[in-house]
């Protein structure tokens, strides 16, 4: 059925906007994608409903982007506004399918199809990043497995260099998703590793009266919340603070030193096992972070790429997210959003550098390889 031939008895125009059409529908359940699993929810169940009221929305109320535009962006029953990335995400979505029609179709829907998919994946990826600064394993371990397999089952997704024509061979395109996985994952773990000998750790200034939150399982602050999994790579890694104020459920401090490890709290001159303290909140002016180059989701992330695109799209996406990221905190320097420019997640940048990738990067590596 994905013979290119018999596609081709319907004009080429037409499965375009097939494609967009398609490409809206799923930026749909993408945008519940982004919105549940940050927080564990399902993704089946409820069915779509308003984020601030709970209403139920009827399928004549969720038509991507004609329902946002004919409500106004609010909900239809309570009048609240609804996000524009709601909006955003369909309508890139419905692009970026409708470009991997125009870019693959010719040579095979089924590899259209599965960079759509990938890139499906890039979307919920980037927009998790920015607003969480995590990228859920569903996105990272869940696209490593799906890549993996689809090297088998659609091999010609996988280019052969330096002939860079399609590989017909599973074998062939399988090893080449695992030889991505590998260096994926190696490569970028060691980037990890290298910054953390390099740049141990960054002093965060806060608004003064800021109050900090540690919870079992993440630090959070006003504007952001970090899982104690991004912050400790080594039993050494320390999170530390002068704090005015420290408030436990049993006891109060004073002007007090805050040194949280894996494994130990220390408060002013009495250390805690922390796995026993169940809620901690400290005011702050500033705080000291363990830093790392780039966080463990992001291996994770760069092995998914891999999976899907080859060792050789790995390299070429470390290479390009890092130039992409030094141009963006250049321009946001320059703005004078030096602020912001601390504050975007490396997600992006990767995400960006594969698409580049798999829209003709690889041209820039032919005869290298």
């Amino acid at each position: 059925m994905f013979e290119p031939k018999i596609w081709a008895q319907v004009p080429f125009p037409f499965w375009t906007a097939c494609f967009f059409v398609f490409g809206c529908v799923v930026g749909s359940f993408l945008n519940v994608c982004i919105h549940r699993l940050p927080r564990e929810e399902s993704v089946v169940r409820p069915p779509s409903h308003c984020p601030h009221c709970g209403y139920s929305i009827p399928w004549y109320l969720n038509i991507p982007l004609v329902t946002w535009l004919w409500l106004r962006a609010r909900c239809a029953n309570c009048g609240r506004e609804i996000s524009a990335r709601y909006f955003l995400v369909e309508l890139l979505t419905g692009v970026v399918f409708a470009v991997c029609w125009l870019h693959f179709g010719h040579r095979s829907a089924l590899v259209a199809l599965v960079f759509c998919l990938m890139i499906a994946g890039l979307i919920v990826a980037t927009f998790i990043d920015f607003e969480h600064y995590i990228i859920p394993d569903e996105i990272t371990l869940g696209g490593t497995v799906v890549g993996f397999l689809l090297a088998f089952f659609v091999p010609a997704s996988h280019l052969s260099f330096p002939s860079l024509r399609p590989m017909t061979s599973p074998g062939a395109a399988m090893r080449d998703s695992f030889l991505g996985i590998v260096v994926g994952g190696g490569v970028v773990y060691a980037v990890l590793r290298l910054g953390k000998l390099l740049f141990g750790r960054y002093r965060l200034h806060l608004t003064p009266g800021t109050r900090v939150l540690f919870t079992e399982t993440m630090l959070k602050l006003p504007d952001r919340e970090m899982p104690y999994e991004e912050l400790f790579y080594r039993a050494g890694d320390t999170v530390r603070m002068d704090a005015e104020h420290v408030e436990m459920i049993d006891r109060c401090y004073s002007k007090a030193q805050v040194r949280l490890q894996p494994h130990q709290l220390q408060i002013g001159q009495d250390t805690f096992e922390p796995d026993k303290v169940p809620h901690l909140e400290a005011v702050a002016d500033h705080i000291v972070l363990p830093r790392e180059a780039m966080g463990l989701g992001d291996v994770k992330f760069m092995a998914a790429i891999g999976a899907f695109l080859g060792w050789r799209a790995v390299l070429f996406s470390l290479a390009a997210s890092s130039v992409i990221g030094s141009l963006v905190v250049g321009a946001l320097i320059a703005l004078r959003q030096r602020e912001w420019s601390t504050r975007l997640p490396y997600g992006p940048y990767i995400a960006v550098a594969a698409v580049i990738w798999v829209f003709g990067g690889y041209l820039l590596l032919e005869g290298l390889f």
